[in-house]
């Protein structure tokens, strides 16, 4: 009797130790797991280009490992003479930046648009261009007022990394006030998360 007592309780402790150690094993899969969302980056840390290499070109045959840089490359269009009114930016270059819902990151795809707007203002520092961003409906008045000004500063910071002066530049929020299309359908919703550029 004594042998069988003893072989249980040698049972319920190295059914014990595996529970534990499994347990152990999923608690420290979550810690790790929660540590890889939770990283924040600081917005206001000052960024210098040092590459020498505009940004929309570093992919294909430029500096590394032959990575691509994120831009489509048929959707990157250049400046063609003809394709220009004096004093106005190229007519092919959209003045209009979309974003993904509740974001203010510049997406990639987007990337050829600025730089042809940088290589306009560039060229003539007495324009001036007013980046105005706008939400979908979604959301408090005074939130989607905040993400429509982070919208355009994100506008702001890239243009101002391809050269463009601060001076030329300002950014302003229209939140949901001005929706490009009417609608509660996810295309609207789509047309309306956007930065537009008016110049002056």
């Amino acid at each position: 009797m004594s042998s069988f007592l003893s072989s249980q309780s040698r049972q319920r402790r190295v059914f014990g130790a595996h529970r534990w150690s499994a347990a152990g094993a999923l608690v420290a899969a979550l810690a790790l797991a929660g540590c890889g969302s939770s990283v924040k980056l600081d917005e206001n840390v000052p960024v210098t280009d040092r590459s020498g290499v505009p940004v929309g070109q570093a992919g294909a045959g430029g500096a590394g490992s032959g990575s691509t840089s994120g831009v489509d490359q048929r959707s990157v269009t250049g400046v063609q003479a003809g394709s220009q009114v004096p004093g106005q930016p190229p007519q092919n270059l959209s003045r209009v930046i979309y974003f993904d819902y509740d974001d203010f990151t510049v997406r990639p795809e987007f990337t050829a648009t600025l730089d042809g707007h940088a290589r306009f203002l560039n060229a003539d520092r007495q324009r001036r261009v007013v980046l105005e961003g706008h939400t979908d409906e979604r959301g408090g008045r005074e939130y989607n007022l905040a993400l429509g000004q982070k919208r355009s500063e994100a506008v702001r910071r890239a243009l101002s990394l391809l050269g463009v002066t601060e001076a030329q530049m300002e950014s302003v929020s229209f939140g949901e006030e001005k929706p490009a299309r009417a609608g509660t359908d996810e295309e609207s919703y789509r047309l309306n998360r956007r930065v537009e550029l008016s110049y002056r």
